[in-house]
């Protein structure tokens, strides 16, 4: 293959998409007569990903003898010249620093403790390349590069607020991943659900969650024996109610996807705001009600134990007010 050097799809990338394009030229060989055309421009070009490959294809930036190809799996010969303009994508620039504002909890050498607001995506991925969490770390700290996905450990959804805790080397994140594969990271939420509180004031649910069989775009507590999907843990507390919503303290001893969501859904108390799982809107909620407003661990370098507070978010507060739900701050919480 010849051509002059450039940046691979994923490194951070600070060039406006105008920039020149690498072209990669090659001759197929026999070993790779009438296979698809991406497979084979996989081993031509193996240093850059099949899908990255195939969205060149779709862009026409790939030409065999001469002639756009568009179809990955039009069937290659020997012998035939192969032209790929390796054009950077959105995903490509996607893991780029920028100057985003980011509330800091709790900073030390070796990590951080970030309080996200409701509606900023943690990572880049369609219809929200820029403007993410990942993006503010990396602009934050030229260290962020370093780390994989910038030191991120744990996700909370777009639209849920609170606390997360940001690895600032590879040490730390890879033993604050095994603390929370083994769950040694302590994460309670506060949710505000539709319907008055069924049942003892402390509930446990240990339900399988995986994909909803019925509709793929959200998930659901499924059985094992039919549907794959994980073991999920969550206990539930009351903290007050009225006769249409109640105030949850939610502690997670899991880490599913929606897993709070799709439990409180299964107890008849969907939350507030959460469409997806059939919370209607109120309180003037544009969200799903739910904030992570406790982190405890014990810091994975130094040993000390750290636990961070963060107090519902001003929409969240004016729904308790206005539902005249009481919320006493953080007393009682272990």
């Amino acid at each position: 293959m010849s051509t002059p050097a450039s940046d691979s799809p994923g490194a951070e990338d600070d060039e406006a998409p105008e920039a020149s394009c690498e072209l990669r030229e090659a001759m197929i060989p026999v070993a790779l007569h009438q296979q698809r055309l991406d497979k084979a421009l996989a081993q031509l070009v193996p240093e850059f990903s099949r899908s990255y490959l195939q969205q060149l294809l779709a862009q026409g930036a790939v030409k065999v003898d001469g002639q756009t190809a568009l179809k990955p799996a039009q069937k290659v010969r020997a012998g035939s010249h192969v032209a790929v303009e390796m054009r950077p994508t959105q995903q490509s620039q996607a893991f780029k620093p920028e100057n985003l504002p980011l509330d800091v909890v709790h900073e030390d050498e070796h990590l951080l403790v970030v309080n996200k607001p409701a509606g900023l995506v943690v990572h880049p991925a369609p219809g929200n390349w820029s403007g993410t969490l990942l993006n503010a770390l990396l602009g934050r700290d030229a260290r962020a590069a370093q780390v994989p996905r910038a030191g991120i450990v744990h996700r909370l959804d777009k639209d849920t607020s609170g606390l997360m805790v940001v690895a600032r080397s590879r040490p730390a994140m890879d033993a604050l991943v095994r603390m929370i594969a083994a769950r040694e990271v302590s994460r309670q939420y506060l949710a505000l659900a539709w319907g008055a509180w069924r049942g003892p004031a402390q509930r446990r649910v240990e339900a399988a969650i995986g994909r909803d069989p019925r509709q793929r775009l959200r998930m659901a507590v499924i059985d094992l024996a039919q549907h794959p999907g994980k073991p999920a843990r969550t206990d539930f507390q009351l903290l007050d109610g009225t006769a249409d919503v109640c105030l949850v303290r939610c502690t997670l001893h899991t880490g599913r996807t929606h897993q709070i969501r799709v439990h409180m859904a299964s107890l008849g108390h969907p939350l507030v705001g959460d469409s997806l799982y059939g919370g209607a809107g109120g309180g003037g909620l544009q969200r799903q009600a739910l904030h992570a407003y406790r982190l405890a661990f014990t810091h994975p370098v130094t040993g000390q134990v750290l636990e961070c507070f963060s107090e519902p978010p001003a929409d969240m507060g004016t729904a308790f007010e206005m539902w005249g739900l009481r919320y006493n701050g953080f007393s009682g919480d272990a």
